[in-house]
């Protein structure tokens, strides 16, 4: 028996492509259009609302017909309508199988010439035996969770239809598109019943498989969780017991560890809490990994571990001296701290601070002290920090944490007693980030860190022992409250004769050795050092003396390594050689004596140095115009200069209506390079009067102090460093303050006798120091 499905058609339709998908007959979909493909579908209410799905094999390069499949689908419009966000959405049924005959129209609607497609559908044994294998399979493909819509499970058992059940089947079978526009072109419907019966085979062997895997792993998981159970009831009853647990080799290590570590009380109980907590925890559980690191830090402190202090201190002197050149009340305030020790055990250890321009010696004498004392040596480097967890470390309740860095120095060390040397505190970070000067407050007070608590071990650990040491070049950017827990002690620069001594003893022999010339080593000259001293060197400590000793070695390595014969002597003229031509002159020798141009001298972060305050004036309505890159400090100092000379102009003879006309401009070179401070004031009086009196200023002399609007000179500080500038620089006679006279007890002997000091209370005896009288020439 066979029934003939006809079913009428207009001869011309719209036609839409799709491209991810394939629409059969009695599917029923939704289509999400364009704002330009929607007027397909509009198009069809004048073709008995029917639309021509057809499927595109690939992008249309030759005409629309080629990149079309013969075979789509014709399908209803039960509904269309456009979204408010743009484009529209339709609702489709498909109706037949039709075949593309011709593409009539393209544009602005695609319209084609379609025939369906006829099926002729034969019962017989055969395909009622399909009907009833493909219902089976579709039941059991459900029992192992295939998802079918509740509509088809309602007609399943109703369709008899071999085309339509193997249509209806073949949309739920998970199938590539190409397979799927295949089973569309096959027209006989036996012959798709028997191509979907075998898809649905494949899926539902599949699903068989996946359904053994699922069960396998839920058996081990199971079985995994009973393990877990039955260890957990185990160590429950070992516990009664009084046995050991199977993981006991590691457990009781970590209570050797415990009992060992010379824990306070208060700390022993935390660590045994965190003992038996461990114990608890499953080790493939990442908790149990944060704990054990805990135990080890807690458990590897040095709670009573110390090294002994060497309380020979004639020893100590001798090591201080022969790592360290000078630097006499360093060396003094060590050996007082070894001297109390000696006499009194439990002392708390100092905040030793030291200050002073780069290159004098300021790290080198934390690692001397700490050999000098038998002590382990720790450096941190604060410069950049910013993050105050850097020193009080993380809680634990965050992943990756760890003990702030004292604590792991600490830690590393192996010891609750070592110098502990905190760098460049001056340079820390303090910003919406964080503020680690803060966090080192408890660190750096006597009278707090005997308890000082890190946050990750969150138990307090005693810091009293510890000898503090923190450097910096300026004291001005270290936050008042850090700075009033340590003892500073300022490093001064090196004279010309200092750095001779320093270079002999010290950087000579490193370089030599260094640069592997301890087979044929050089002998430095006395004028060879002083001449790498004065023409390429200018600094308050030896960082480029040395570097420049070590040019100067390479040189004689090279060309011992080209077989030329060893130096055996340095020369002035062999460094001239080899360092190239002279980097620095004598700046005051080569000035002349000019109006308006005082010699000053200033103190920066890398030592003393000398400024030309020049002053020149131009008709105007009596401005002050101040250039160079001045701070704040420093134009009220030229303010408070010109208010003075103005107020007391008739002293010097200078017209009283001499600054009416004219804008007098002050400048101090270098104009790249920021500077501040009060002490250029009186500099800056003495320009003003030479230049209005037209007397020639001496450039030989150099003068410091600060200005008052009364003409008082105010003491100043940085002394030694500005002496020393002055001395390099050929400067003969210096005007200080005379309230800066007591300390002139830092000032070297041999600079005390090669330059002339005088002391000055007011700006007369400075004008009358600096500046050539009236016609007078020293040119």
């Amino acid at each position: 028996m066979s029934e003939n499905i006809t079913i009428t058609i207009p001869e011309i339709v719209p036609l839409y492509p799709l491209r991810d998908m394939v629409a059969f007959p009695s599917m029923i979909f939704p289509l999400f259009l364009t704002n330009e493909e929607l007027p397909t579908f509009e198009e069809a209410v004048l073709y008995n609302n029917l639309v021509a799905l057809i499927k595109l094999k690939g992008e249309p390069e030759s005409g629309l017909l080629p990149a079309l499949h013969e075979v789509g689908t014709i399908c209803k419009v039960n509904q269309h309508y456009k979204l408010p966000e743009g484009g529209g959405k339709a609702v489709v049924e498909g109706i037949a199988r039709v075949r593309v005959l011709e593409i009539v129209q393209e544009t602005p609607v695609i319209l084609a010439r379609v025939e369906l497609v006829r099926e002729f559908v034969e019962k017989s044994i055969v395909s009622e035996a399909l009907v009833s294998s493909l219902n089976a399979l579709l039941k059991i493909a459900l029992s192992y969770g295939k998802p079918l819509p509740d509509d088809v499970l309602k007609m399943i058992d109703y369709i008899d239809n071999p085309a339509r059940l193997s249509d209806l089947v073949a949309l739920y079978v998970s199938l590539p598109v190409e397979e799927l526009q295949l089973l569309l072109e096959t027209v006989d419907p036996l012959e798709r019943l028997k191509k979907v019966y075998m898809y649905l085979t494949a899926e539902v062997q599949r699903l068989q498989v996946k359904a053994e895997v699922q069960s396998e792993v839920t058996k081990r998981v199971g079985k995994t969780q009973k393990e877990y159970l039955l260890r957990e009831q185990m160590k429950q009853i070992q516990e009664e017991l009084g046995e050991e647990d199977s993981r006991s080799a590691e457990m009781v290590e970590l209570k050797k560890k415990i009992e060992t570590a010379g824990m306070p009380d208060e700390v022993r109980k935390i660590a045994d809490k965190e003992l038996k907590r461990l114990e608890r925890i499953n080790s493939a559980s990442p908790e149990y990994t944060v704990s054990r690191t805990y135990l080890d830090y807690l458990t590897g402190m040095p709670w009573k571990a110390s090294t002994t202090d060497n309380r020979d201190i004639n020893q100590a002197e001798d090591v201080l001296n022969e790592d360290h050149y000078d630097l006499e009340k360093v060396k003094e305030r060590i050996l007082e701290y070894l001297a109390v020790r000696s006499l009194k055990e439990k002392m708390k250890g100092p905040i030793l601070c030291f200050v002073g321009p780069p290159g004098v010696g300021k790290t080198s004498l934390g690692k001397s002290i700490a050999r000098a004392l038998g002590r382990k040596f720790i450096r941190v480097s604060l410069g950049g920090m910013r993050d105050e967890a850097e020193i009080r470390g993380h809680r634990r309740t965050y992943i990756g944490a760890l003990p702030g860095r004292i604590i792991q120095e600490i830690y590393r060390a192996g010891s609750n007693n070592p110098v502990f040397m905190l760098d460049e505190v001056d340079k820390i970070g303090l910003d919406f980030r964080g503020d680690p000067a803060s966090a080192l407050l408890e660190v750096l007070d006597p009278e707090q860190n005997f308890s000082f608590t890190d946050h990750y071990l969150d138990v307090p650990f005693d810091l009293s022992n510890v000898m503090f040491i923190t450097t910096a070049n300026l004291l001005d950017p270290v936050p008042p409250a850090l700075k009033d827990r340590m003892e500073v002690i300022g490093l001064s620069g090196y004279t010309s004769e200092e750095k001779e001594n320093i270079a002999t003893r010290y950087l000579i022999p490193k370089e030599i050795e260094e640069n592997g010339l301890t087979a044929h080593p050089p002998a430095f000259e006395k004028a060879s050092i002083h001449k790498i001293i004065s023409d390429y060197t200018r600094e308050a400590g030896v960082r480029n003396l040395q570097r420049s000793i070590g040019s100067v070695c390479r040189k004689v390595a090279k060309e011992i390594t080209q077989n030329k014969p060893p130096r055996e002597t340095i020369t002035p003229e062999l460094v001239e050689t080899f360092l190239g031509p002279r980097k620095f002159f004598n700046e005051v020798a080569a000035e002349k004596d000019r109006v308006g141009v005082v010699t000053g001298l200033a103190w920066t972060e890398t030592g003393g140095d000398i400024i030309f305050v020049e002053a020149t004036r131009m008709k105007g309505k009596g401005d002050l115009i101040l250039t160079g890159s001045l701070g704040d400090v420093m134009k009220e100092s030229a303010r408070a200069a010109l208010s003075y000379v103005q107020a007391n102009s008739s002293e010097w003879a200078i017209p009283a209506d001499a600054f009416n006309e004219v804008n007098i401009h002050i400048h101090v070179p270098a104009g790249s390079i920021p500077k501040d401070g009060p002490s250029a004031g009186i500099t800056m009086a003495t320009s003003i009067v030479s230049l209005m009196t037209s007397r020639p200023a001496r450039r030989d002399v150099a003068m410091t102090g600060e200005i008052s609007l009364t003409g008082r000179v105010l003491a100043i500080g940085g002394l030694k460093e500005k002496v020393l500038a002055a001395r390099r620089a050929g400067v003969k006679k210096v005007v200080i303050p005379g309230r800066n006279r007591q300390d002139m007890e830092d000032i070297p002997q041999d600079v005390l006798h090669e330059l002339e000091f005088v002391f000055i209370e007011d700006v007369h005896e400075a004008v009358g120091e600096a500046l050539l009288s009236s016609g007078e020439d020293r040119a």
